[in-house]
């Protein structure tokens, strides 16, 4: 009795892996990490946010502020300000100064920082978890 249920339970999980790891056709499933600039101030419509390589980063976030963080390379710099709706484009922020210098932080990939005149600014990238 021990060796048929075994056996059974073997079967099971042996058909669970083959049937897991087939492929499926052409059918491709994309899972979206990137939360738009709609969403972020839908939650949040004082939020300070700009978007950069289609990602919106947002700043004034207690944890994030508390990081020592390194400024390393300049990647770039808000060209445009959208402080009347929500659609965002590259280097578009909709309360930093146009001008402002966006770096990357040495010890994160997740967090930018901007500086200009007012000071520095550490911006955590939004995705969906």
């Amino acid at each position: 009795m021990v060796k048929k249920k075994l056996y059974i339970v073997l079967t099971a999980l042996a058909l669970l892996i083959i049937t897991g790891c087939s492929a499926k056709g052409d059918e491709v499933t994309e899972v979206s990490g990137e939360i738009d600039a709609e969403e972020v101030l839908g939650l949040d419509p004082d939020a300070d946010i700009f978007q950069f390589e289609g990602v919106i980063y947002q700043t004034n976030i207690d944890w994030v502020d508390k990081l020592a963080l390194t400024k390393d390379v300049q990647v770039g710099e808000i060209k445009k300000i959208n402080d009347a709706n929500t659609d965002f484009n590259d280097e578009m922020a909709n309360k930093l100064k146009v001008g402002s210098k966006i770096f990357s932080a040495k010890e994160r990939k997740d967090i930018l920082i901007v500086e200009n005149d007012s000071g520095l600014f550490h911006y955590l990238a939004i995705v969906e978890g």
